[in-house]
């Protein structure tokens, strides 16, 4: 299927509702950025696809259980991005797809899942390629509640990192030393 993030919005999201607008502004910032990385860095990488792929990185949320940032599903939040991954794949966007399931934190190794007794499947959810790294350490930089718009400093990124201990924070840091 050819990608077309409005249409794939349009499947599960109400264009203008508050959830939609919540979706669209915090995947816009995180394609920015991850843009003006790869541009300041001089990235060979396919920008059409990190843009299509950063707007799409959440689009599981609203299966979440997570009120504070408009999603009434049943879903635990920290499944948003398996949940995501499955929705693509069901659109034949494989690649997509991954970004979804591999941005979440810093990635997620099969360890830090079964340490922290975290309801995913049983697999490394780390991003691997430079595109999947690329969203996902800009995806760290802007958060869905509260000023989301507003970009968090490194300090804020780090201090959220470190809650979840060193492996965690020696990934951000591999990629805030790539794109930083």
């Amino acid at each position: 299927m050819e990608c077309d993030v409005a249409e794939i919005y349009a499947l599960w999201y109400e264009e203008g509702s508050p959830l939609y607008e919540l979706l669209r502004t915090h995947s816009a910032l995180v394609a920015q950025k991850a843009l003006d990385c790869a541009e300041r860095h001089a990235l060979d990488i396919d920008r059409r696809f990190v843009w299509e792929a950063a707007m799409l990185h959440d689009i599981g949320i609203f299966r979440t259980d997570a009120p504070g940032i408009l999603c009434n599903g049943t879903e635990p939040y920290i499944r948003h991005g398996v949940i995501g991954r499955e929705l693509l794949d069901g659109l034949g966007l494989p690649r997509h797809a991954l970004v979804c399931e591999r941005h979440t934190g810093a990635g997620l190794t099969v360890d830090d899942i079964i340490a922290q007794n975290l309801p995913l499947p049983y697999r490394d959810m780390v991003p691997i390629s430079t595109e999947e790294r690329l969203i996902c350490y800009a995806d760290k930089f802007f958060s869905k509640s509260g000023q989301f718009w507003k970009e968090k400093s490194l300090e804020s990124v780090l201090r959220s990192m470190r809650k979840h201990g060193p492996e965690t924070v020696s990934r951000f840091q591999a990629m805030h030393d790539e794109f930083g």
